[in-house]
């Protein structure tokens, strides 16, 4: 090699390892993985609750007071068939009282994990992947938690009021929640939010991003589940991608992000993040994949229940091991 091209070469050695050192922050990449999970969830189980959510009781916007009730209702029984020990958490806003409900397994004398999703819907959508696929997740959570809570502590919670005019403020039930947590001084190993986790395709370049350079790092086409963290939490980050990855054959990759990058603070996580509570999303990626986000046509026959059960079965298996 002569003189010259070794100078170009440490010269483009020394332009890689910044980045190199940025996508490693980033994506946490790891060959780290869990071993195949032998828990099952019925995928037609998934597709009731959903249909449930975004058919009967639609629409689930704010206004919507009684199909909210009904949605407490119906939270609520599946959690106590369950075996949780449930409660229901009232908060109000502008003149109306709405509720979290809360199913808790396990042991107290373990740090708490927490994982939620809101049942709230936007406008007059039916918002089946947004929220109500997060919501049967969190339902079939809880009969796996109900037959083997894993030695931990879990509070499992479907929040009120995620959605605009609320998003984003001191409205949302994940708020509620949250500061109730900060108040009681509660220890946490950390959160776990499912927001919209029912979409996939095997479409080419089906899958954006919020900058151009994500798609170098990341797949193209939007057939994964994705945990997407705060920067300066990529450890727990990878914690939860760690203990998802291998339960399934389902892709998982993960992100830990600035929360100024658009999309990253997009749900309830935000919440805790205001108390510097370690949160991550698990998410189909919501509109970056999902393009009836928000759209009347976000219907419960676009799923794929299939591929939602292996997310909830991934989650149980993090939670082991958290």
């Amino acid at each position: 090699m002569t003189r010259w091209k070794r100078i170009v070469v440490i010269v483009c050695g020394l332009l890689l390892l910044p980045l190199v050192g940025l996508w490693v922050m980033i994506a946490r990449p790891t060959m780290q993985a869990n071993v195949p999970s032998s828990v099952q969830v019925a995928p037609v189980e998934l597709e009731q609750h959903v249909r449930m959510l975004s058919e009967t009781f639609h629409p689930r916007n704010h206004r919507s007071y009684k199909n909210l009730d009904r949605c407490v209702s119906y939270i609520s029984k599946v959690f106590q068939q369950a075996g949780a020990r449930v409660t229901v958490q009232p908060f109000e806003v502008t003149g109306h009282v709405y509720h979290n409900v809360i199913a808790r397994f396990g042991s107290s004398d373990e740090d708490l994990i927490i994982v939620g999703a809101h049942y709230d819907s936007y406008a007059d959508t039916p918002g089946a992947d947004d929220n109500a696929s997060g919501v049967a997740g969190l339902l079939a959570l809880a009969k796996l938690l109900g037959q083997d809570s894993c030695g931990q502590n879990v509070e499992l919670v479907a929040y009120c009021l995620e959605e605009p005019p609320y998003f984003r403020t001191q409205a949302m039930g994940s708020a509620t929640h949250a500061n109730n947590i900060a108040e009681l001084g509660l220890s946490l190993k950390g959160v776990i939010v499912l927001e919209m986790i029912g979409y996939y395709t095997e479409e080419a370049f089906s899958q954006d991003y919020p900058i151009a350079a994500l798609r170098l790092m990341y797949p193209s086409t939007g057939n994964f589940v994705a945990v997407v963290g705060r920067i300066d939490q990529g450890h727990y980050t990878e914690q939860v991608k760690v203990g998802m990855q291998g339960a399934t054959d389902l892709p998982v990759y993960s992100i830990s992000a600035p929360a100024e990058l658009p999309g990253i603070d997009f749900s309830d996580h935000l919440s805790y993040w205001r108390h510097d509570m370690e949160a991550v999303m698990v998410t189909d990626t919501a509109f970056y994949r999902n393009k009836s986000y928000h759209e009347l046509d976000d219907t419960w026959d676009r799923l794929n229940y299939i591929t939602m059960s292996k997310v909830v079965i991934a989650v149980y298996e993090a939670i082991r091991q958290l």
